[in-house]
């Protein structure tokens, strides 16, 4: 990913959470010569010093038997927003913010209770919020089994990763704050999200 110098996060913390909000992602593979995609929810986790993304895909899913064939790429997209060029003080083009998070690794399958795990994870990230929430102790034997012959589990050593947030950082502060300003009157939820990314980011230092 082509991501100029005010745009790179380097910041592990900082990919970490945005990884932990933003966690449904592409997965991109070659399959006999051609990109093949599948969109699914992962999990970062940390073993030492390393770190690797978990998840599961349906056992007819051709994607999980190219992972043989080498390194994968993962996608995370974080909200994003058109930004008006008539929001700057002086002329200039129109463009468009995002965050998104590209990670390289090698994949590989797993199965068995290592898969019983990383549902009962998914599940305790997703659920335990929730009234009645369903979690792997409240599921019957017999409902997690027939799942777990319909899946397979997948994970990715992370090897590189190309975080980028394209919050016009490189504009001047009062562009800035009109930008935000003018994102939140667009009445739309990715819009504010953006705004309020670029809020927290705070105004850019030149």
């Amino acid at each position: 990913m082509y991501i100029p110098k005010y745009y790179r996060v380097q910041d592990m913390e900082e990919i970490r959470q945005f990884i932990q909000v933003h966690s449904f992602a592409t997965v991109v593979s070659i399959r006999k010569g051609k990109p093949i995609a599948t969109h699914v929810p992962l999990l970062l986790q940390q073993e030492g010093d390393d770190y690797y993304l978990a998840g599961h895909l349906a056992y007819g899913n051709p994607q999980w038997r190219t992972f043989e064939d080498g390194e994968v790429l993962v996608m995370f997209q974080g909200p994003h927003a058109y930004v008006s060029s008539s929001w700057y003080e002086q002329e200039n083009v129109p463009t468009w913010n995002y965050q998104a998070v590209h990670i390289y690794g090698k994949a590989s399958t797993f199965e068995g209770e290592a898969l019983a795990q990383h549902l009962a994870a998914i599940l305790e990230k997703y659920e335990k919020h929730r009234d009645n929430a369903v979690l792997w102790d409240t599921l019957s034997p017999e409902t997690l089994q027939e799942n777990l012959q319909g899946i397979v589990g997948i994970k990715i050593a992370v090897e590189d990763i190309q975080a980028a947030y394209k919050l016009s950082q490189n504009r001047k502060p009062h562009d800035y704050e009109n930008i935000m300003k003018m994102l939140n009157e667009e009445n739309d939820t990715q819009a504010s999200a953006v705004a309020e990314a670029m809020k927290k980011a705070g105004l850019p230092k030149h």
